[in-house]
């Protein structure tokens, strides 16, 4: 259904972690996600890995400290605002040293591309975003998706909504937004 609506210029971004077995065996959501969206005619454009510091401890494997966001497309023709979501450079105001560029700046002076690992603090106990959903994700997160594959005005769809991080992290950077959620709290 989200693929029927959405626009040929549009995206679809999935975040998903792992599932744990009984006996401890895990399994990549990604994975069977990859399998059923490549099936049903989407074209993933990145797996964005996204880090953060804090989370359950494990006793019995290494703890787990990220989640993958798949980004698919419909079309080749999907919106991409990098310069939207640049992130500072490592080394402002490096210039070439050789060559036909010597003393010229060589970087994008907008910022650099964030990369497909994302180190955002995930929402927990203390967070100032935290609200009673069990794995919420912070504001920035959906941000950045928001902002770089989508514009102005646009209509941002989560139908899993949950306590409404991307409908305001949609709002915040004039979206529209619609969003459903199953549990009515």
């Amino acid at each position: 259904e989200c693929k029927r609506i959405l626009k040929d210029t549009g995206s679809i971004c999935w975040q998903v972690g792992t599932f744990v077995k009984k006996n401890y065996e895990i399994i990549p959501l990604d994975i069977p996600i990859y399998n059923i969206c490549k099936k049903i005619g989407f074209k993933l454009k990145n797996r964005i890995i996204w880090h953060f510091e804090h989370g359950l401890h494990a006793t019995q494997k290494f703890s787990g400290r990220y989640e993958t966001i798949m980004w698919f497309s419909k079309s080749d023709k999907c919106t991409f605002n990098l310069d939207d979501v640049r992130v500072p450079q490592k080394y402002p105001g490096k210039v070439s040293y050789k060559g036909k560029n010597k003393g010229k700046y060589s970087g994008n002076i907008k910022g650099k591309n964030p990369s497909d690992v994302w180190i955002f603090p995930n929402v927990k106990s203390f967070h100032v975003e935290k609200t009673i959903h069990p794995c919420q994700f912070p504001i920035e997160l959906a941000e950045r998706l928001i902002l770089a594959l989508s514009d102005k005005n646009d209509l941002i769809l989560d139908p899993y909504a949950g306590v409404g991080t991307t409908l305001i992290a949609a709002e915040k950077n004039k979206r529209k937004s619609i969003g459903t959620e199953i549990q009515d709290k």
